[in-house]
């Protein structure tokens, strides 16, 4: 296991454009507009217990459920990525409304510690009588994680007082003693939220609780959801019969450790994963190692979209079969794609592993990040690889989960970048970056200072307040050919890489800089055979960027007529006039004549003609004027 740890997020300033940028429009306006909007839609009036409850805002569906269940999580997760800005940036205005709804959970908190207003509001003689849909525990992981988060940057523990009365009470109801119930969690979430508030307390039931939760998932027949449905069938309570005929949904399928291929809902199975990784390294516990890397490999070699998406299909929010990557109809939730960088640092930190840190990485630039707006109050919950021109952001959405993902991922996402270990530091992602940490009984201030993702071109400043010898490892990215590095001018050999990472060990010194070259030439990816979609397709990819075609900056027409020669050189084209800079791509192309094309079939082709093509990242995508998208681009094949 990996001595390196995550440099926790209030330690590291942003300081490159790339970040600030985003970092600056969460704090201006994704966080407020967001609080915003619990107001109107009644989620915060629902914290005040009002009596009698007002008609659902969104009735139950045929089989009983409503999204009202999870507003629990909706607020605990806004008070999560609001705390994170106040890290950045303290906001009175932010402090007083956190501070108001925590006003309204301790005033609901029922006397045995028991805290989720759904139930409590109206549902009272009902609690724990559903773990498997109405998810208490998925609330109550999400409230922690928003406690744990307020106490790290305020110090205030008011809050994290009310979550710990709670877990109290869950604990006593919930684990294999006399009287306890053997129950878990539908959807997984509170599993991860006990590890932080481990790591915060150090308190040992924490862990245990977040262990009992990990090897009792799938491991007991009767199964605890049979077993729960009985009980409430038995009480005359019919209203919410299985959505999904087994619990390969849920991954209670088996016990984890005897899992290996990734199934069912994608955001529960990566969040399920991320807490296996933290307890595999906390135990040293090569069962659970052993299982994480199974699923891994299973999610990189079948079941990954080339932006780091995940789950194509939108019936189960998940997976389906080995190779199963529709572009046009692609789930792959933006909720999905965050907890994939969840788990991918977990994982990073089991081996300091840099295959690891390229997937962190990819979700990041790409398959998360797409799910923000350019303005910070817009929003997709699923991101396709191929749009006709129908899709476009939306505001909020009756299951708003994955608008606060992706605000509390980019205000916490200084927490990514850097890991400390007795004797080092490993840097994992570049973009400009500040930061204090201790290493080797010394104080060593760190600088990284580029304008990544645009360029390769890296300067990283070591300053330690005296002499001390220490490694600094640089994760050279898989995609890069060629990095080339240099210690105070020195050339130093960059292709003696373990684990995808270069090893610089010396006696550093106040003063000393590493500059670090990582080319980035435009690229063609190709999919596995298997991925019949994009047979004949190819995409296009820059350093971490994966890029799209969009109608807007290709005229004419629909984007899908664009081929791209297999022969065509790819060009880099620094783009002032968007999104306040970025780098584009142009190719020459051809472009089927729509023209001609009168009858809907004939036994003559249509005509090819000249043209030019214009990609962009494709985590800009959806941004200005309504139209197609494509990231895999049909490719000419010349004879």
């Amino acid at each position: 296991m990996s001595r390196y740890a995550p440099v926790p997020f209030p330690q590291v300033k942003l300081e490159g454009q790339f970040w600030h940028e985003r970092l600056d429009t969460v704090l201006d306006r994704t966080v407020p507009s967001q609080h915003k909007k619990l107001a109107e839609v009644g989620i915060l009036d629902s914290l005040k217990l009002p009596n009698p409850p007002p008609p659902l805002r969104f009735p139950r569906h045929s089989n009983g459920f409503t999204v009202q269940v999870f507003w629990d999580s909706d607020v605990g997760k806004w008070i999560e990525a609001a705390s994170y800005a106040l890290a950045h940036r303290r906001d009175a205005d932010i402090e007083a409304k956190i501070e108001a709804a925590i006003d309204d959970l301790e005033k609901a908190q029922a006397p045995d510690g028991y805290l989720n207003c759904w139930y409590l509001g109206r549902e009272p003689d009902k609690r724990w009588t559903n773990l498997r849909d109405n998810h208490e525990m998925y609330n109550a992981g999400h409230l922690l994680e928003g406690a744990v988060a307020y106490f790290q940057v305020t110090g205030r523990r008011r809050f994290l007082d009310v979550m710990e009365r709670y877990l109290d009470h869950i604990y006593a109801t919930f684990g294999t003693g006399p009287g306890q119930r053997r129950g878990y969690d539908g959807h997984e979430e509170i599993e991860l939220a006990l590890m932080k508030l481990y790591y915060l307390t150090g308190e040992r039931k924490h862990l245990d609780f977040a262990t009992y939760m990990i090897n009792e998932r799938g491991n007991q027949k009767p199964h605890y959801f049979d077993i729960e449905r009985e009980q409430r069938e038995g009480g005359g309570d019919k209203r919410q019969p299985y959505v999904f005929p087994n619990y390969e949904y849920s991954q209670s399928h088996k016990p984890v450790r005897e899992q290996d291929k990734v199934v069912g809902h994608a955001v529960r199975a990566m969040y399920l994963y991320t807490a296996m990784a933290d307890l595999a390294a906390e135990l040293n516990d090569d069962g659970l190692k052993r299982a994480c890397e199974v699923l891994w490999d299973d999610v990189m070699e079948t079941k990954m979209y080339v932006t780091a998406g995940l789950g194509p299909s939108a019936h189960n929010e998940g997976f389906t079969h080995d190779f199963d990557l529709p572009n046009q109809t692609a789930y792959a939730e933006t909720c999905a794609s965050v907890a994939l960088i969840f788990w991918a640092q977990r994982m990073l930190h089991l081996d300091l592993d840099g295959k690891y840190g390229d997937i962190l990485e990819l979700a990041m630039f790409n398959g998360a990040l797409s799910g923000l707006s350019r303005d910070g109050e817009h929003y997709f919950y699923a991101n396709p690889l191929e749009s006709d021109g129908t899709p476009t952001r939306w505001e909020w959405h009756t299951c708003p989960c994955c608008t606060m993902n992706v605000s509390r991922l980019v205000a916490s996402v200084g927490q990514y970048f850097l890991s400390t270990a007795p004797d080092g530091v490993a840097f994992h992602l570049y973009g400009g970056i500040a930061s204090d940490v201790e290493i080797a009984g010394n104080r060593v201030s760190l600088r990284e200072v580029s304008t990544y993702p645009w360029s390769g071109d890296i300067a990283i400043h070591v300053d330690p307040e005296t002499p001390a010898a220490f490694d600094v490892k640089l994760r050279i990215p898989s995609w890069c050919k060629g990095a080339k590095v240099a210690v105070n001018g020195q050339a130093v050999d960059a292709s003696e890489t373990e684990n995808g990472y270069l090893t610089i060990h010396r006696t550093w010194q106040k003063g000393d800089s590493i500059a670090l070259d990582l080319p980035m030439p435009p690229e063609r990816l190709y999919a596995h055979p298997g991925v019949i979609m994009d047979a004949g397709r190819v995409a296009l990819k820059r350093g971490p960027l994966v890029y799209c075609l969009e109608e807007v900056d290709n005229p004419g027409g629909r984007v899908q007529r664009l081929k791209l020669p297999r022969s065509a050189e790819l060009r880099v084209e620094n783009r002032p006039d968007l999104f306040d800079g970025i780098v584009a791509l142009k190719a020459e192309a051809t472009a089927l004549d729509e023209s001609d094309f009168q009858q809907l079939y004939r036994t003559t082709p249509p005509r090819e003609n000249t043209s030019n093509l214009t990609a962009i990242p494709y985590f800009l995508w959806a941004n200005r004027a309504q139209g197609s998208m494509v990231v895999w681009v049909p490719e000419a094949r010349e004879c």
